[in-house]
């Protein structure tokens, strides 16, 4: 319990991410942090105010913390070194320090594709959103998005209609619902899925955290659709992010004379793949279908292979990157990432030059 207290008590530092952290840990224990004095903290780089919260406000967050985490079985706090942080968030620029989660923590670890668009959807847009989320759940993937009105909302509810897993982000504490109409719908995610939140179960939704939690949308995701968006919508945002982070993006076309499809459509002008059904998202990946000729223990292994190479390609972009960061980031022994990276070679997914390998993108 000490150990989790130390840790909320690190989260209380607005700033410091998993990736500061990791630097601070080479010197000094979490423990020995939390006790510093504020003089210290600013010596080692915390700002006036980071220093001030750390030492002197963050214990009434932690208490408050504590008392909600005690509350129901499904309330969990996952620390950036807990076995259940998902992978693919640690490999972010911006990974948070902990995670609360409402619900099962397991589906994190689960295989994940980000469904956004607009708050403001076409009817067309809001069954098209339905539609995808509800046969990509049954293809066994985790639908995970922020529980936005509009594209958000409707790609939850196909998931949850088809009986599959899915993942809400939201930008506030988990003791508030918003907007408060999805109160129903927060439910329902709990029970098929999970509640995610970096921020202390009693902050309330302020418009500055919604982009912040997008980070955390694609991150958890191998690849991110969006469904409808404006030109100018925050939606793009969450489609750069996931461009950043070398992670599959698609977009649904529409009317040429719709404003909710122009974001969409330059999108796929840079880029990003069309998808009018599953299939076109399915065939991204379809180097990873299992032959029917091989044997049962080769299938098996193949089929942990596939894993691999579904895991590497997220850690793949257009600059050169060496094997062993590769395995390095997706948490896999080299020997392992040589295997999957040849696979990726042999279906055209990425190619390997001098110094590394390099991801292959469709025209």
């Amino acid at each position: 319990m000490e150990d989790l207290c130390n840790w909320l008590a690190l989260a209380t530092v607005h700033g410091l991410d998993g990736l500061k952290f990791q630097r601070l840990s080479e010197q000094i224990s979490v423990t020995e942090l939390v006790k510093l004095p504020a003089s210290t903290l600013r010596d080692i780089g915390f700002t006036e105010r980071q220093a001030h919260i750390l030492a002197y406000e963050s214990k009434a967050k932690v208490d408050s913390a504590l008392q909600w985490l005690a509350q129901a079985d499904n309330h969990h706090v996952i620390t950036y070194l807990d076995p259940r942080y998902p992978a693919l968030l640690k490999q972010t620029k911006q990974p948070p320090l902990l995670l609360f989660v409402k619900g099962n923590p397991l589906v994190l670890a689960q295989q994940q594709l980000a469904m956004v668009g607009s708050r403001q959807p076409t009817p067309t847009g809001r069954k098209v959103a339905q539609s995808l989320a509800a046969e990509l759940s049954q293809q066994g993937y985790v639908i995970t998005s922020g529980m936005a009105r509009g594209i958000d909302s409707e790609s939850h509810k196909g998931a949850l209609q088809a009986g599959g897993l899915t993942i809400a982000v939201l930008g506030h504490g988990l003791k508030q619902v918003y907007p408060a109409s999805n109160k129903a719908l927060a439910e329902a995610i709990t029970e098929q899925g999970a509640l995610v939140s970096e921020y202390f179960p009693d902050v309330l939704a302020r418009a500055e955290w919604f982009p912040q939690r997008n980070r955390i949308v694609v991150g958890l995701s191998i690849g991110t659709i969006v469904v409808e968006a404006g030109l100018k919508s925050g939606t793009l945002i969450s489609a750069n992010l996931a461009a950043e982070y070398s992670r599959d993006v698609f977009a649904v076309p529409g009317s040429v004379y719709s404003p909710q499809s122009a974001g969409c459509h330059a999108l796929i002008q840079q880029g990003a793949k069309l998808v009018t059904s599953v299939a076109d998202i399915l065939e991204e990946w379809s180097f990873f279908q299992k032959s029917c000729l091989i044997t049962e223990p080769e299938q098996e292994k193949s089929t942990e292979t596939d894993l691999f190479a579904r895991q590497l390609l997220a850690n793949v972009g257009d600059e050169v990157t060496a094997v062993d960061l590769i395995a390095q980031r997706a948490g896999l022994a080299i020997a392992d990432a040589t295997i999957a990276l040849l696979q990726l070679e042999l279906a055209g997914e990425v190619a390997a030059v001098p110094g590394g390998y390099i991801r292959v993108r469709s025209a």
